[in-house]
């Protein structure tokens, strides 16, 4: 049974996603810019800005973590699992994450960003 409240563990996730997000998009930034894509300016405008979206949703997250003295520490690895310790107000918890899940995560973020920009315009 967590001690967490739904909405800190949800920050608490994020503050695990987001920098792989944000990982993954720059991985992909310099793929395109070395593509022979015919026009990357349109890919390289999506990426960018999504980047600083994501950016700037995981300054919020900091910020929220370290007013209300939330940390996430990985603290083990493994082929199929990632432990992650949550110390919650003083309480540590631990959270054995399913890395397919964690990347499957991590995608799920992505398309709900690119797909945010894409249908905005």
């Amino acid at each position: 049974m967590t001690r967490i409240p739904e909405n800190d563990r949800d920050i608490m996730e994020k503050a695990i996603y987001l920098p792989m997000v944000v990982t993954v998009l720059n991985r992909d930034l310099a793929v395109v810019e070395k593509s022979p894509f015919k026009l990357k300016k349109p890919y390289l405008e999506l990426i960018e800005e999504t980047l600083k979206e994501i950016q700037a949703e995981l300054s919020q997250v900091k910020q929220y973590m370290k007013k209300n003295k939330l940390q996430v520490l990985e603290t083990k690895r493994d082929d199929a699992f990632t432990m992650y310790m949550f110390i919650y107000k003083g309480y540590e918890e631990h959270h054995n994450y399913f890395n397919p899940r964690i990347r499957n995560k991590v995608q799920e973020i992505m398309e709900t960003y690119l797909l945010k920009k894409h249908l905005s315009r």
